[in-house]
């Protein structure tokens, strides 16, 4: 790789350089200013009085965001790895909606899809300090996903029991007019959201009722404890923010020189 295209690289995708830190800033701060500017769009009194104004800065973002999307592709050696990657395909979406409005009428409802910006500040929080512990989060919540699989199922399995044990008890006059409406209900209640919309009226249905509320409070803390105890197992290791030119991994060990993903060269300068 050439030594621009390889400090372009350092700049865009890592955050160990004081460069690639005020990068990261920037782009955050622009993230969130594009956010509020969609947001107060959506405010009619607002956006009546604003419009020109808030059209225009989306712009300036917009074009700020495509410039940054043609760099992080000329900065990589594979351009397709950052095209059809998660991250490369939000930043693609949320950029589009502007440059259909010029050409396509109707879109203002695409103007959503702007809000995908949101999920690079995931990307983006690898400036703090913090790299490793998100990491052992990151492990944790891997290492639980089967546990935490089956306890979903198993609550399911549940819903859909006291569901048809309610559809049985209450009468459609309750607002159990169906088994899929009763599931509906039973997992409102278990999770202790509790619209109020369908509400049990004989007494056997509102016992049942409380023992599924009193077995909502313990379900819940299941799956921060399957995710605490995977942590709790889980080592820090060192990493700094360095990003794979070639497969764009991030997150390496401290004086690494080769990928830990494709094997490659990580300062591949030449």
């Amino acid at each position: 790789m050439k030594k621009w295209k390889h400090r372009l690289h350092e700049i865009i995708y890592e955050a160990d350089t004081p460069t690639g830190k005020i990068f990261d800033v920037v782009l955050l701060i622009t993230i969130l200013l594009s956010v509020l500017f969609v947001a107060l769009e959506s405010i009619a009194s607002i956006d009546a009085v604003y419009h020109n104004y808030l059209s225009w800065a989306e712009w300036i973002i917009t074009i700020l965001f495509s410039l940054e999307y043609i760099l992080r592709i000329i900065s990589v050696t594979k351009p397709s790895k950052y095209i059809f990657s998660f991250y490369g395909i939000i930043d693609l979406l949320s950029t589009l909606p502007m440059y259909l409005s010029l050409i396509l009428a109707g879109t203002h409802s695409l103007v959503a899809l702007k809000a995908l910006r949101l999920l690079r500040i995931f990307r983006i929080l690898k400036l703090t300090k913090y790299v490793s512990e998100s990491n052992v989060l990151i492990k944790a919540l891997r290492s639980s996903k089967t546990k935490i699989a089956v306890f979903i199922f198993s609550v399911l399995i549940l819903c859909i029991i006291f569901g048809t044990l309610m559809y049985l008890i209450e009468d459609d006059s309750s607002g159990f007019t169906s088994i899929p409406r009763s599931i509906y209900w039973c997992i409102v209640t278990l999770t202790t959201v509790g619209y109020g919309d369908i509400a049990p009226q004989t007494p056997l249905g509102q016992l049942v009722a409380s023992l599924i509320m009193i077995m909502g409070y313990g379900i819940i803390a299941v799956p921060t404890g399957i995710v605490t105890a995977e942590m709790s197992k889980q080592k820090p290791i060192d990493t700094n923010t360095q990003a794979c030119p070639h497969c764009l991994t991030p997150s390496h060990k401290e004086g690494a020189l080769f990928c830990h993903q494709c094997g490659k060269l990580l300062n591949d300068v030449n």
